[in-house]
């Protein structure tokens, strides 16, 4: 009893003093009708169905269409939670796979136009959550709102999603500036979206580059070209994710792909010293390790 004591109280002392930091991926666009919430789910999809822990936040605070998509019925959603009716906790639903979702409202204007220190309550939610997620994917709304910018800061890894109209491009560009410029993100990882060939996707990243290069402090990496798929629509129709609904489809094999890509990406031990999602419970283990420790 007393060696199933102390090597509970070890395996503790390791879970505090080495905190499993989870990955969070924020995908964007800058515009609106280039595909985010397919690459968010699709990826979302296809780490799950790995086992792996993944949590998706509907970030369309008044668009919300996550739940549509996977044709799931959801009770309370994120107003819920923002008008004090419940935690955020208690409004999480299942999808395929063990999919997470946490809701958003569509529909209401209010959800638009939260403040920065509302956007910074709902970020810091996330660190009250018990259970373990290995993934957390947050899928923004269109533009450059302060509540896009504000979730794009406060992850690990910014994922923008291109594809090749001018106006993606133009959009895109103007995202990554506010970005580099005024919030301190300098690396972002690119995914060129419905293209028609790998050397299509390719020009578009160079199209992309080359105005960044010349005028901002940012890297940008090419870590995706998804190509252009009817099956995703048809997916789409059928409600589902095209990982799922038509596993060997060149979409579907693309997306499998960019998510062990995303799997690799380092995960930093430390927070970055600004709001970030999950960074409240990384300090509350790190401060009962400490006090386990007699610190």
């Amino acid at each position: 009893m007393i060696e199933t004591t102390m090597h509970d109280q070890a395996s503790g002392l390791r879970r505090m003093t080495n905190p499993t930091r989870t990955k969070v991926i924020t995908v964007t666009g800058g515009k609106g009708g280039v595909g985010k919430t397919n690459i968010t789910l699709g990826i979302g999809m296809a780490m799950a169905k790995q086992g792996k822990k993944v949590m998706v936040l509907d970030a369309d605070l008044g668009l919300a269409n996550i739940d549509v998509l996977l044709g799931i019925r959801v009770g309370k959603n994120l107003s819920h939670v923002m008008q004090g009716v419940c935690d955020l906790k208690d409004i999480i639903v299942e999808g395929p796979h063990g999919l997470k979702i946490i809701p958003a409202s569509s529909g209401m204007r209010g959800m638009t136009e939260l403040s920065t220190a509302q956007h910074a309550g709902l970020i810091r939610a996330f660190g009250t959550l018990d259970e373990e997620v290995d993934v957390l994917l947050v899928d923004t709304a269109a533009g450059i709102s302060d509540m896009v910018l504000s979730f794009s800061r406060a992850a690990q890894d910014v994922l923008i999603v291109v594809c090749d109209e001018p106006t993606s491009i133009t959009d895109a560009y103007a995202l990554i500036k506010l970005l580099s410029r005024e919030h301190g993100v300098t690396r972002f990882k690119i995914v060129a979206n419905m293209v028609r060939s790998y050397r299509e996707g390719r020009d578009l990243f160079t199209k992309l580059t080359r105005v960044t290069e010349r005028f901002l402090n940012a890297n940008l990496e090419l870590v995706a070209c998804v190509p252009l798929d009817e099956r995703v629509r048809q997916s789409v129709k059928k409600q589902k994710v095209v990982v799922d609904a038509f596993p060997q489809s060149p979409a579907a094999l693309a997306l499998n792909a960019l998510a062990n890509k995303a799997l690799t990406w380092p995960v930093p031990r430390n927070p970055g010293g600004h709001l970030e999602f999950f960074v409240e419970r990384l300090l509350v283990r790190d401060e009962a390790a400490g006090d386990y420790l007699g610190e």
